[in-house]
């Protein structure tokens, strides 16, 4: 149980990689606050499941692509605080190349994958316990150091993300560590794109599980507080190619 009595807020949490990474911390004992948008049926069967293993589990809603929800969000968690950990999970993931990407879609994917991240990671400090440390966790991808023409504004947040990053775990320092993790082919693709050929670039060759999913988020909410800054590529070296 090792974030036995510690609450952590995951958004994006209803599915996906947001959904596994919650249950990996209920399993570790930790309370949750469980961010949705859009997908209330899947957050509320993941608040049950939560619940059937013994955890607790919060409800809260807010449109992300919206800075006013994000700050009544923020309002939100205010009281259901003191938190341990952010997880900056939720994002939106358009297969835009230049061309076809329109301001509004960038500005979209930049308010979902950038701002929100740096509101509540900015309110953050006055949601922890003032006498404890703070863990922020942001997801990120392996594109984000790799940037390409494919899925464009995706990639351009997520590498702003990464920058944000490295600057939140200055500016945060020494109370609260700042740390990201750039996922790989872990799911199929949420937009639908191609499966043919997807882990010809994977030096593992194979898809990661949901387990090392969680392990790896385990081990930056619970490991080393000497480590902040960094981002661990759970990608089977996809990044390197």
């Amino acid at each position: 149980m090792r974030l036995a009595g510690k609450k952590v807020l995951i958004t994006g949490s209803g599915v996906r990689l947001g959904r596994a990474m919650a249950l990996a911390i209920a399993q570790a004992g930790g309370d949750l606050v469980l961010h949705y948008n859009r997908s209330r049926q899947p957050a509320e069967e993941l608040e049950a499941e939560i619940q059937a293993i013994g955890g607790q589990a919060s409800l809260v809603q807010a449109n992300l692509a919206d800075p006013e929800s994000t700050a009544q969000l923020i309002i939100q968690v205010s009281h259901l605080a003191p938190l341990y950990a952010l997880v900056n999970s939720a994002a939106i993931f358009n297969p835009l190349d230049l061309p076809s990407t329109t301001l509004e879609a960038w500005e979209q994917h930049f308010r979902v994958n950038l701002t929100a991240p740096f509101l509540l990671s900015q309110s953050f400090p006055s949601l922890i316990d003032p006498d404890g440390q703070g863990r922020i966790v942001n997801i990120l991808d392996w594109r984000a150091l790799r940037p390409s023409n494919d899925h464009f504004p995706y990639t351009i947040s997520k590498a702003a993300l990464a920058a944000l990053t490295r600057s939140l775990a200055v500016a945060l320092a020494p109370n609260i560590t700042v740390n990201g993790l750039a996922f790989g082919a872990i799911l199929p693709p949420s937009d639908g794109a191609a499966m043919d050929n997807i882990l010809d670039d994977v030096p593992a060759g194979r898809w990661a599980n949901l387990e090392e999913v969680g392990e790896a988020l385990l081990f930056l909410l619970d490991g080393p507080t000497y480590i902040t800054g960094e981002i661990i590529h759970l990608d089977g070296g996809r990044h390197l190619i």
